[in-house]
């Protein structure tokens, strides 16, 4: 009834297809790249609006990234919202705290996993902001607009991933 929807994992082809075709529509549409660190830096800027009124949008940063509310904030919660409404809808939706390969790894401390999840977050929102972009904006839209600096990133990415999940590896035992 569902059809691909329902499916606990989706064809790559279909998926990169799609996306590429998502990141043709941002561009035409907005003039601008697809990606979701953005949105982390609007999030931060209306928080802090919040806190410093006005005065934030003087800062040179909030000059170039004005924090509001716009489709690039959006994709945010629009992940969150498709990949939980993907998993209610292919079955496979669980509530878990530590996942098993963690789990088997190095135990089952929580505050173990939420210290390192948060801390890989700082890392990850610190990397995305010097690369000038994130996995989603160099890996898929700088490469797609055939960015040398994207591919040089892009190339960054894996490696630096490869290198961290070998090293947290070796360290669980």
């Amino acid at each position: 009834m569902l059809g691909f929807l329902g499916l606990a994992t989706w064809s790559p082809y279909i998926v990169g297809v799609a996306i590429g075709l998502l990141v043709c529509l941002s561009l035409v549409v907005s003039d601008r790249p697809l990606g979701c660190s953005t949105g982390f830096v609007k999030t931060c800027g209306l928080i802090e609006r919040i806190l410093r009124g006005k005065n934030v949008e003087k800062t040179e940063y909030y000059r170039e990234i004005p924090p509001r509310v716009d489709w690039q904030f959006t994709i945010l919660p629009g992940i969150v919202i498709g990949a939980f409404i993907s998993s209610i809808l292919s079955g496979v939706f669980a509530l878990e705290w530590i996942p098993p390969l963690w789990a088997a790894t190095f135990g089952r401390d929580i505050g173990l996993r939420i210290g390192v999840a948060l801390l890989g977050g700082i890392f990850l929102a610190l990397g995305a902001r010097w690369a000038g972009g994130c996995t989603s904006g160099h890996g898929i839209s700088g490469n797609l607009q055939l960015s040398v600096g994207s591919m040089v990133s892009s190339a960054c990415f894996f490696i630096g991933g490869i290198l961290t999940a070998m090293g947290l590896m070796s360290l669980g035992g």
